[in-house]
């Protein structure tokens, strides 16, 4: 009825199911969601064709923001990093346009991720940086996030000593975090501290000498989600928590710890193939890589756990939401 002149009935709406889409993607395959992300994306983007108030066309550009930020993250879950980029960067300009901080900084976090999990780690440094000015402003979570992902950036180029100062620093920034307006939004938009303790131990796995602390990490983090999904909070994340979980498996056999590992991966590994997304499938190859170290050369236990990993890395999530 409000026509081609956006009001806030229409406004509203949208906010309404960006938010819903925000909390529920992280607990469900994204074949349960991505249609619904991409007719809500489409939908804000007619609105911004029409005629609206100053004010309403920065509440429209946020949420066009949002949507086009989870949508580059649904293309980085299905293995396309170039597609992902390329709707992240329509989200950093909706967030330009909206001279919204808080979303420019969860923008540039999601950026450096996905170049992060591409092996683009010098790229993926570039995008943290980028933003670290912003951080200083009101950014709620995302201040935090930001942080956190600079963290295990700076340590997969091999700075640990930078990597351990940016944790203590994200540390800090959670201590005075005040929650804006995307937080508001939850789920992926919510820079949970069960997220923290997961990128704290991503981070030290890459750093020599800190496989003791990583483990640690990660049993925090595997027991804050294990925790958040028996309450069910949105703060649960199944992708999340598989990456914790791989990351303490491999600790564990960082420490000589296989029948640790073995068990902590088990749960992962018995994820339905619509959720294994590409950064699970990545963690999870990761735990290979120790495997094969001389040291377990001959045992059965390792040589069967490296042979259940190789046969679940062959089934993606991108071969059941192809064509959607």
């Amino acid at each position: 009825m409000e026509g081609s002149n956006t009001g806030a009935e229409t406004i509203q709406a949208l906010y309404e199911e960006t938010a819903r889409i925000a909390s529920v993607y992280p607990r469900v395959p994204l074949n349960e969601v991505l249609s619904d992300l991409i007719e809500a994306q489409d939908i804000t983007f007619v609105q911004l064709e029409g005629r609206q108030k100053p004010a309403q066309s920065k509440d429209l550009y946020v949420l066009a923001g949002v949507l086009s930020l989870m949508l580059a993250k649904a293309s980085h879950d299905t293995g396309d990093p170039q597609s992902a980029m390329k709707q992240a960067r329509t989200a950093a300009i909706c967030a330009d346009q909206a001279e919204h901080p808080g979303l420019m900084v969860r923008v540039r976090a999601q950026q450096s991720l996905m170049a992060y999990w591409a092996g683009w780690t010098s790229e993926a440094a570039r995008y943290a940086t980028a933003a670290e000015g912003l951080a200083e402003h009101s950014t709620g979570s995302g201040a935090v996030w930001l942080a956190s992902q600079t963290a295990r950036t700076w340590a997969a180029l091999g700075d640990g000593e930078k990597a351990l100062h940016t944790l203590n620093r994200a540390e800090d920034l959670r201590a005075a975090v005040e929650p804006d307006d995307l937080d508001g939004m939850g789920g992926l938009m919510r820079f949970a501290p069960c997220r923290q303790a997961y990128y704290e131990a991503e981070t030290r796995i890459w750093v020599p000498g800190e496989e003791d602390q990583a483990k640690q990490s990660a049993q925090r983090a595997v027991s804050a989600y294990e925790s958040a999904h028996e309450q069910n909070s949105d703060d649960w994340a199944f992708g999340d928590e598989a990456g914790a979980r791989a990351d303490l498996a491999f600790a564990h056999v960082c420490l000589g710890e296989v029948e640790g590992a073995r068990e902590a991966l088990a749960p992962v590994l018995d994820l339905p193939a619509q959720q294994r997304i590409s950064g699970i499938l990545r963690s999870v190859m990761r735990v290979h890589e120790p495997l094969r170290r001389p040291e377990y050369t001959g045992s059965a236990v390792v040589r069967q756990l490296r042979e259940e990993i190789e046969t679940y890395a062959q089934t993606p999530a991108a071969a059941i939401t192809a064509g959607r």
